[in-house]
């Protein structure tokens, strides 16, 4: 059984992180930690748990931790950084659902999160967790960078039109929308129900923190640089995202169905809907699945890549127990098999 802690454990990706854990069959949650709920019993912060969980929240530094094999970072950028070191020093595998070691160029990381990044190792042995593109190199990593929400979505909308040079890298646009758990369990007045209700909105328009982060995704991909436009919306919802991506074909008559549907034939979490079907966010909700959708426009070599996932379970937590189940050499789909949340 592997021992499991998890840091930050108030917000919506740890909440998300205990929910999955307690049904996996190979993993158990042996700690958690807040500094702000500290003594108290996580059924009493998150009712949903009573009846199922005597765990206490501790403090980050508590003993307990380092019992774990593997620790789960779901904490504010920069938290990650100063005390990850400690734990991989004793042999716990980490996985960090924040930012600190997804950019690997530190000036960038300053750029876009106005903190120095001060763990040069950490940083350059860190693997980048898309678990179905750097699958082998999780399978020995000691340090995991989970990936953000809409790189996700974005990364897996276009992985086999880059792996086959059939698009313009030049003009890709990636339109996306996120519900409002995508900002965080923090009290922001722009995310009130009588702010973000009956409204729709464009923010980051100028500049997104992911934006560099999908830059070197799709660099690493292509192996040349590849230019995006993207702009994220919010969406008057509590999960979900999709990014709708347009891309120009080199090749209008390349069947791109079949190309994405045998791209994706042996992967669990990634399922390409049928020709002219386009997934909705309500499929994926609370489960760990990316559905992906193609249409070509009638009358030119464009084509629009439709991805959606649930920001909160592949687009954080869930991803992160796929790559913990990788590193541990189990059946990735264990404690990720939920289906889609309908109505």
């Amino acid at each position: 059984m592997i021992k499991a802690g998890i840091i930050g454990g108030t917000g919506y990706t740890g909440a998300e992180l205990l929910r999955l854990l307690h049904n996996h069959a190979q993993a158990q949650v042996i700690a958690i930690s807040s500094r702000s709920e500290v003594g108290r019993r996580v059924d009493e912060v998150f009712p949903s748990m009573l009846g199922q969980s005597d765990l206490v929240f501790s403090l980050p530094d508590d003993a307990v931790l380092d019992e774990c094999d593997v620790i789960f970072f779901a904490t504010p950028h920069g938290v990650a950084m100063k005390s990850a070191g400690a734990f991989i020093e004793k042999g716990i595998k980490v996985i960090d659902l924040g930012a600190d070691f997804r950019l690997k160029d530190k000036n960038e990381y300053r750029q876009w999160y106005g903190l120095e990044h001060t763990q040069s190792d950490l940083l350059a042995s860190a693997v980048y967790g898309l678990s179905e593109i750097n699958r082998e190199q999780i399978k020995n990593a000691n340090l995991v960078a989970n990936p953000g929400c809409y790189p996700t979505a974005i990364q897996l909308g276009l992985k086999p039109l880059i792996d086959n040079k059939l698009i313009d890298l030049s003009s890709i646009v990636a339109d996306c929308k996120s519900g409002v758990s995508g900002a965080g369990r923090v009290v922001n007045q722009a995310m009130l129900l009588c702010e973000a209700s009956e409204s729709f909105k464009a923010y980051g328009v100028s500049g997104h923190r992911h934006y560099p982060e999908i830059k070197q995704a799709l660099y690493s991909l292509a192996g040349e640089s590849v230019d995006l436009t993207f702009v994220p919306h919010l969406v008057p919802m509590i999960r979900g995202m999709q990014a709708t991506i347009y891309v120009d074909l080199l090749d209008g008559n390349k069947d791109v169905q079949s190309l994405f549907e045998n791209a994706y034939k042996d992967e669990s979490f990634v399922t390409v809907l049928g020709s002219g079907n386009t997934p909705e966010t309500r499929s994926v909700k609370g489960a760990n699945f990316c559905q992906i959708g193609l249409q070509k426009a009638p009358d030119n070599n464009k084509l629009i890549v439709i991805s959606v996932i649930d920001n909160l379970v592949k687009g954080a937590s869930g991803q992160a127990i796929q790559n913990m189940n990788i590193i541990f050499g189990l059946d990735e789909k264990l404690g990720l098999e939920q289906i889609g949340l309908m109505p």
